[in-house]
């Protein structure tokens, strides 16, 4: 499965423990199945950060993926407690390898934000997370698992 990473830089040997807290799935290298998500990702940190968007491809074999890996198929109550328990920097890791998922993106940010700020109700919130769109992200949390399954490809330069 291709994975990409959207940066202002080529990543040839992702690494972890470089990341920023309190995202949607904590600490950890995140990429995405939605090449053009990658691609917003990779011009938004190049307006903020200088450089060039640029998006890293990867080959993550899935095949032997012997590990603790948490999956949400859904933005469901589960998901939308995770992500809101994660942005207050409560960890979560509890030693998954992978965590995968919805993204908490502009649009699905408002609503779950609204239910962190306790102005809607968990229900209200997922009701109104049923008529967005939904994104991937693919957070690895572990450096050992991250080495062992996902390949650098190649990286592309976002043009427009």
């Amino acid at each position: 499965m291709k994975l990409f990473h959207g940066s202002n830089t080529v990543v040839d040997r992702p690494d972890v423990a470089r990341s920023r807290d309190r995202l949607d799935f904590g600490r950890g290298f995140y990429l995405t199945s939605v090449k053009k998500q990658a691609e917003l990702w990779a011009r938004r940190k190049a307006m903020r950060a200088g450089g060039r968007p640029l998006v890293n491809v990867y080959d993550f074999t899935e095949g032997d993926v012997s590990g603790n890996v948490l999956v949400f198929e859904q933005n469901d109550r589960e998901w939308v407690e995770f992500v809101c328990s994660c942005r207050r920097g409560e960890s979560q890791d509890e030693g998954f390898d992978l965590i995968a998922g919805g993204v908490a993106d502009d649009q699905v940010y408002r609503a779950v934000d609204l239910y962190y700020k306790g102005l809607w109700t968990l229900d209200r919130t997922i009701e109104e997370l049923s008529f967005y769109d939904r994104n991937d992200q693919y957070c690895f949390k572990s450096q050992p698992f991250l080495d062992r399954t996902l390949v650098f490809e190649e990286a592309y330069e976002v043009t427009q």
